[in-house]
């Protein structure tokens, strides 16, 4: 429609005529991109990259790219007049650090997830009161003897000899070194 009233005179100039106050000719390169509606897109991609420069660049973009580039154009220059200085680069850069500071806010809370789960599952085996063992030989007992369920005995008196127990998840185990190799006084002494 607007190519129709065009050829006919009776169309307004694209925004970017409008501003370069000149006569819109039915070949303007800005008036796909530029329309009259939008004066403020063609004013600040005007300001930050000059007239001349994107119709420079427009001509040597095939026809079928230029729509990208311009809305790339009108992206940065948006970011040019909010950010002089560092434009889209200070977006992007604040958004990094967004990225950044919610990276570590979510490893914080999955490790402090972690913390919670071992703490409970350390209630839990501290809650129970009789073992699994206990249970299992005060249900296969026959009611005398040392698997009567009147008469359970702990845990480590039920294990044999060469079984270990469950470690708690938090113990330290001490290395003992001999210091005498170090020529040093041993630090622990009885």
């Amino acid at each position: 429609m607007r190519e129709v009233g065009r050829k006919q005179g009776t169309a307004s100039p694209c925004a970017a005529c409008k501003l370069l106050r000149r006569r819109c000719a039915q070949d303007c390169i800005f008036a796909p991109y530029f329309p009259a509606d939008e004066p403020q897109k063609f004013a600040n991609v005007h300001k930050v990259f000059g007239a001349s420069n994107v119709s420079k660049l427009l001509q040597e973009l095939p026809a079928h790219h230029r729509s990208d580039a311009v809305s790339s154009l009108v992206y940065e220059a948006n970011a040019r007049v909010r950010d002089p200085v560092y434009g889209c680069v200070g977006a992007i850069s604040s958004l990094q650090n967004q990225i950044e500071a919610l990276q570590t806010q979510l490893a914080i809370a999955q490790a402090e997830m972690v913390h919670l789960r071992m703490r409970h599952a350390t209630y839990l085996a501290h809650l129970s009161p009789r073992s699994p063992m206990m249970v299992e030989m005060a249900s296969t007992s026959t009611g005398t003897g040392i698997g009567s369920s009147s008469m359970l005995l702990p845990k480590q008196q039920l294990m044999k000899p060469d079984q270990h127990g469950p470690k708690p998840v938090f113990t330290l185990d001490m290395v003992m070194l001999d210091q005498t190799s170090f020529g040093e006084p041993p630090i622990w002494s009885c």
